[in-house]
Formats: C-alpha cells, structure tokens, sequence
C-alpha cells in the first residue's frame, strides 16, 4: 500500500470548535439548509421562551419575521443581564440533557440552542430588560463582536434574540410563514393558556399577524381539524383530561364523530408529534371497545355478527390524543412513536369508560353514530 496515502500525522487532525463545526457541516446539526433546517432554527431560539412562558416566568412569546430578512423572537420573562451568562449561550453548547419529563416542551430539535443559530447567522443581536436598565450585545457567525454594555432605560422585563441567517450556508432559502404558523399553533393547542403571536413583516403590502392562545386546549384544536366543526354542539365531544398516576403522566383527548369521511387522528407526547404509539393503540382499543359494547347492549349489532373493527369505527372520526409524562420513552431518534407499555392500558380504560358513559347519556346522538359505523357489518 503506497504510505503517501496511508501517512496520517498529528498534524493532519483539525479541530473544530462550535461555530467553526456548525458552519462546515451545517446539515449533520439542522437536518438541511433548506426550508426544514430555517424552520429548526427559529424553534432552536424559541425554546428557551416558550419553556420560561410555559414555567409561569414569562406571559407571552412573538415570534416575527421582519421586513429586512431577520427573525425577532421576544419574551418577557424577567431574566438576569448576566453578561457572561448570556455569551456563554448564545457562543457555546453544553452536553444534551436527552428527554425531558412533562413540563418541558422540546422544540429544540437538536438540542444545541441558540448557539447553533448564532453561528449559522451572518448577525445576531441580543437585548435584555431587567430592572429598568436595556442591554445589548451584537455578535457575528457564532462569535461576540461587542461586549455586552448598557444601551439604556427600559421598561419591564424580556429578552429580545434577532438574528439574520447567513446567505453563504442557506442561499436563497426561505423562511415559509405558512409552517412556522402551523406550528406555533399546535403547541398553542397542546398547552392551554400558552400565549403566543407570529408577525410576517417580509412583505410590507402583505403584512399578517395572528395570536395563537386558546383557552380550552385540545377541545379548540378538534374544531380546528374538524371540518364541521361550527356546526357541533358541546355535547358532541368527550374531552378528557387527567392525571393518571401508573403512567406517571397525563392525558389529554378529545374526540367526535361528523359527517366528513375517514378519520382524522392527531397524536402527541410531551407535545411532540408522533405517528404511532402506545397513547393511540390504547385509544383506538377504548373507543371500539365502548362502541361494541353500547351496540349489544341497545340491540345495534346481532349478536351472530362479529365486534366492528377498530379502523371501521374510526370512519367520521377527528380526534386529538396527547399525553405528557415524566419519563417519556420514544422509540426510534425522531420521537415519532411512543414505547411507554402502561400507557396503553391507562388511555384504553379512560377512553372506554368515558365514552360509555356519553353514549349512555346521549341516545338519540349515540345511535346515529353505532348505525353509521355498524351500517357495513
């Protein structure tokens, strides 16, 4: 073998610190550079401020996308002006904590925080209110270029991130309104009484700016999905929200049935979307349970004929299921499917007992909805 090409030397190592590292392979940290990886940057920088909102430190988040290019995301939680603290976050990254337990929303995808947004960003500006006093900090890829100095009186408290993505590492790639609203929206759903608000300021003639606070939670969200939502009653939806101490968590499910086709079924842990799990085999399991076990009772189904499968009772169906637990386990490095075994039971049970008791209490409604199912079988 020729040693020419074989030779490797201490010399020929290269160590790359942070910046340096985020900036030679931006993918292997971001996902992409194209929309998803801007996308995860936006969330990298929101989720200290949606944590300390959700916390009770905070009571509103805006996030706005501004006319020269930049993203500004705000919050008033009343932080420290630690000028050490705040460059030592915004310049380095610390080990991964992993999964957190109920109370942290992980909208941070790679668990890297701002530093990664600061050293993908041509510019980054960082302003604090505290205690009357505003101030600011001013940084380039990754790196401080002032010190963090007084600017200032100021009302409140807060802290304000602005950063301008580098077009060397992104090109011509765009932020989509579209996804980043969607987004915000959904956590504002999986997290009652979190205030959010999102501003495009990139087009001056097509200015938009939405709040996004919904006070009943996944209930607003199933008339979000549900294409028929305005014309429902509130006795059309059984909600569900409690503590359930085998999984060491919570549930969060509201469910109905509408004349749209199909099943519409959004599923989340600790208010991450997922596509399968245990949370929605325990779901489907209650629900085709309660439904079967209704239909025999009122004489809906013979008894020659066999139980209705689970995926013919979701026809019509829009559900929400969420849960938030302490000890999570997902399964896979997406996070996409929940493993928690107990979980299957605790969401079953639930779900099979209060939909029992809504078919029960709503007859006329109830046998609407077994005829439609039990019309094929």
């Amino acid at each position: 073998m020729d040693e020419r090409v074989t030779a490797y030397e201490e010399s020929d190592i290269q160590v790359l610190y942070a910046a340096a590292a985020f900036r030679k392979r931006p993918g292997m940290y971001i996902g992409s550079t194209g929309p998803r990886g801007l996308h995860a940057l936006v969330y990298e920088v929101a989720d200290r401020a949606v944590n300390e909102a959700l916390g009770g430190r905070a009571t509103s988040v805006d996030v706005t996308l501004t006319a020269d290019g930049g993203v500004r995301v705000a919050d008033d939680a009343a932080g420290g002006a630690d000028g050490p603290g705040l460059e030592v976050r915004l310049t380095r990254t610390g080990p991964r904590t992993g999964v957190r337990g109920r109370g942290h929303v992980p909208l941070s995808s790679s668990g890297l925080g701002p530093a990664v947004v600061n050293a993908l960003s041509r510019r980054m500006t960082a302003e604090v209110r505290h205690d009357g006093v505003l101030w600011q900090q001013e940084y380039a890829r990754g790196a401080a270029v002032t010190p963090l100095a007084e600017a200032g009186t100021a009302a409140g408290n807060g802290t304000v991130i602005t950063f301008w993505l580098d077009a060397e590492i992104f090109g011509a790639a765009e932020l989509s309104a579209g996804a980043l609203e969607d987004g915000l929206r959904e956590l504002a759903f999986l997290n009652r009484g979190l205030d959010l608000s999102f501003t495009d300021l990139r087009r001056p003639d097509e200015g938009h700016s939405v709040r996004l606070c919904f006070p009943w939670g996944t209930r607003d969200y199933l008339d979000f999905l549900d294409c028929h939502g305005a014309a429902h009653g509130a006795d059309d939806t059984i909600a569900i929200e409690q503590e359930d101490s085998r999984m060491a968590g919570v549930m969060d499910v509201a469910f109905r049935w509408c004349d749209c086709p199909g099943e519409r079924l959004r599923s989340h842990a600790n208010s991450q979307a997922t596509l399968q799990g245990t949370h929605v085999v325990g779901f489907h399991y209650g629900v085709t349970a309660a439904v079967n076990a209704y239909a025999r009772e009122r004489g809906l189904l013979a008894h020659t004929v066999p139980d209705v499968p689970a995926d013919r009772i979701g026809e019509g169906l829009t559900a929400v299921v969420s849960v938030k637990l302490d000890r999570p386990e997902f399964l896979g490095v997406v996070h996409e499917q929940l493993g928690n075994s107990e979980v299957r039971a605790c969401v079953a049970q639930a779900v099979e007992e209060h939909l029992g008791q809504w078919l029960r209490a709503h007859p006329e409604r109830a046998t609407a909805v077994v005829r439609r199912i039990t019309a094929g079988s």
